[in-house]
């Protein structure tokens, strides 16, 4: 959504603690100097001579992580992407027939929350990864594989989905989304984002349950192994007119696409022009794939400011939706019993 934000004291109280000021860079401290390139884009730049990251930006796309199967190129033509977005938007709509539960939820399509009504950026792309060149996750090593037959043993163990509120995914206990990162992948919907920085720090705020990562700039040590987060520990540089942020120490709470927590992920910020940042990011986890992997997505400028996304641990929501599942198990239970005379 856009056009919606709220700042709340605890978000000004962590940036400005962090020495990040939510205040844009003064227009009149702004310079433009000519980045390389075949177009020589006059990259707009901030009071200390770095690249101006600041504002609103969206990465929603309809492309996905890796290439389909069947499809064996790089790129898809206009036309051919056309056709795919057209396809998805369709069926993105069909979800919100009234009466049924999506439509009840909330309606995506009324609200412009789908990816149909984003402002994205077409990526004629098959596939975000563009390293290994097969566009797909290279193979999961023996380690990756020991630790998934774990994993899936113990949520048989647990019960099913609806069992328990620690059952249920974490996003829907809103303690964290895939968009927050790193890597920062689209959320599907709410995929905005907002950028301040100043000399020291960069903060990059999501909308999706509103996390902000703080990431210094100062050339500081890297934080002791036993310090561990959910989006990790940042620390960022500048090469030439990319922000090169490496990140680790990630508490493995939250595996992507199966990652350990010695996953380290390298993202390479560079703004292209007045409406695109090119978002590439390096994946390095040597006890879940054989080699390391690259992704790319555009980062399209949108409009601000954005809305406080209102999910929180223990919400309403989870409850209800617990609620719902003992009810349906007490009819259940109680259909059965109506028929047992009749057998």
């Amino acid at each position: 959504m856009h056009h919606r934000f709220r700042w709340f004291p605890s978000v000004v109280a962590v940036a400005a603690a962090a020495g990040v000021w939510l205040i844009p860079v003064a227009a009149e401290a702004q310079s433009s100097v000519a980045a390389p390139g075949p177009e020589s884009y006059a990259v707009p730049r901030t009071a200390d001579g770095h690249p101006d990251l600041q504002g609103f930006w969206t990465n929603q796309t309809y492309t996905p992580l890796e290439r389909p199967e069947g499809v064996d190129k790089a790129f898809y033509t206009v036309e051919e992407v056309a056709a795919i977005e057209s396809g998805r938007a369709t069926r993105e709509a069909e979800l919100t027939v009234p009466g049924t539960i999506p439509d009840v939820h909330y309606d995506f399509t009324q609200f412009g929350l789908d990816r149909s009504q984003s402002t994205f950026a077409r990526n004629l792309r098959t596939s975000l990864i563009i390293d290994p060149p097969t566009g797909r996750l290279p193979p999961v090593n023996a380690e990756g594989r020991r630790r998934a037959t774990e994993v899936a043993a113990e949520r048989e163990r647990m019960g099913g989905r609806w069992d328990s509120a620690e059952n249920n995914q974490l996003d829907d206990r809103c303690i964290i989304m895939r968009g927050a990162g790193p890597p920062m992948m689209n959320a599907g919907y709410n995929a905005n984002y907002q950028i301040v920085q100043n000399r020291e720090y960069v903060m990059i705020l999501m909308e999706m349950i509103h996390d902000a990562r703080i990431i210094p700039l100062d050339g500081r040590a890297a934080p002791p192994e036993r310090a561990r987060q959910w989006m990790g520990m940042s620390r960022g540089r500048w090469e030439g007119d990319t922000l090169v942020v490496e990140t680790t120490n990630i508490n493995g709470k939250n595996p992507f696409n199966g990652s350990s927590d010695r996953m380290r992920v390298t993202e390479r910020f560079t703004r292209v022009d007045d409406e695109t940042i090119t978002y590439r990011f390096t994946v390095d986890d040597p006890l879940t794939w054989e080699r390391p992997w690259t992704a790319e997505m555009p980062m399209r400028k949108t409009i601000g400011p954005m809305f406080e996304h209102a999910c929180h641990e223990g919400n309403y929501g989870l409850y209800n939706t617990l609620v719902g599942a003992r009810l349906e198990e007490q009819r259940a239970a109680e259909a059965a019993e109506r028929e047992e005379p009749q057998r």
